[in-house]
């Protein structure tokens, strides 16, 4: 099996590159608007933010940021199929402007433009990202009622474009080989996600010049995409990421067996990439073995339970629940090549043995 990754140094407002509904499957984590972190950003696509900032206008400045990520949404809505999903990684923001403290729904402001964009809305997932930081409690302190619950968590926000399902050919080879185990499943599935623990967001340590690149991500672990495309989507589906990032969709999708397409204004990115590329081979080989290794511990607990099993995987031997894991068949990267901000993928199928 063969993929193509590509990356594009350039605002993802036009995605003239992309054909319209090309696309299977959207994952991203855009810039949050009214994170400090931002603002920079935000108010170079547009003056008037940076006005509104200044003069404490929060509720302009929240709007206009919002409107240029909406330019972003729009081309989704473009290169999207129709039946294909969009994940959206997303945290509120709080925020103190002049005296007021304050939060700023952005899961809201994003849902309502999918919502009139002719996209269906399915349920979202709860990412929990609890802190034990001893200052992390804001207002009063104890003192009612002037104390602020803690922000500890964002969502990834899931629609799917038009009323109808995407159309996948009858009995199609990839859609079965593509499963997911039982068990998977249900932890996949689940409204909250706990187990995830976020990215650190200290670069200092790998190196000193890469901090101000850290600074100025939203990278969010290789899991949280990694799940999604294999809940989302089959093995050589397009992925699109129009906000590329540390390029964690694409490094996602070659673990994966899918294409993918990437957008970021930040060239610099790649060569973070590139180290990361370095050690992507014996990461998909850790995650397969991983995710075998933790199906054949379920089976056995599973057993003390119910001891009559169906069902066999046809490729790996071993017990599964369900006639739809049968066929469940992973890849692992056997080599790649680079050219000019595109990679090339051969991939070859999973040899396990107990």
């Amino acid at each position: 099996m063969e993929t193509e990754h590509k990356v594009y140094f350039k605002n993802s407002y036009n995605m003239s590159e992309i054909a319209s509904n090309s696309i299977d499957l959207m994952i991203t984590s855009p810039p949050y608007p009214m994170i400090e972190m931002w603002d920079q950003l935000f108010s170079s696509l547009n003056e008037e933010i940076k006005h509104s900032l200044e003069v404490e206008d929060s509720k302009k400045a929240f709007g206009l940021m919002h409107q240029e990520l909406d330019k972003v949404w729009k081309e989704v809505a473009r290169v999207l199929k129709l039946g294909g999903i969009a994940c959206i990684n997303i945290g509120d923001a709080t925020r103190k402007i002049g005296k007021n403290f304050q939060l700023f729904p952005n899961h809201v402001q994003i849902t309502n433009f999918f919502h009139n964009n002719d996209f269906i809305e399915l349920p979202c997932i709860l990412w929990r990202k609890p802190t034990n930081s001893p200052n992390k409690f804001l207002g009063s302190g104890m003192l009612p009622p002037h104390a602020y619950v803690t922000l500890e968590h964002e969502y990834i926000l899931i629609f799917r474009k038009g009323s109808i399902k995407r159309k996948l050919p009858p009995k199609s080879e990839n859609r079965y080989n593509s499963a997911f185990f039982w068990e998977e499943r249900n932890k996949w599935f689940s409204d909250i996600w706990g187990d995830v623990r976020g990215t650190s967001q200290n670069l200092n340590k790998i190196h000193p010049k890469y901090r101000n690149l850290r600074e100025r991500s939203a990278a969010f672990p290789l899991e949280i995409p990694f799940r999604l495309i294999n809940m989302f989507s089959l093995y050589e589906d397009k992925i699109l990421d129009p906000f590329w990032g540390m390029g964690t969709t694409s490094l996602a999708s070659m673990i994966s067996a899918r294409n993918s397409i990437g957008y970021e204004i930040n060239p610099n990115f790649m060569e973070l990439f590139k180290k990361n590329m370095e050690k992507l081979r014996n990461l998909n080989n850790e995650i397969n073995i991983n995710r075998l290794l933790q199906h054949i511990e379920f089976i056995k607990k599973y057993r003390e339970k119910v001891k009559d099993i169906k069902y066999n995987s046809v490729h790996y031997k071993f017990p599964v629940i369900t006639r739809q894991e049968t066929d469940i068949l992973l890849y692992i990267i056997k080599n790649y090549s680079e050219d000019k901000n595109k990679f090339n993928l051969s991939h070859q199928k999973f040899i396990f043995e107990l």
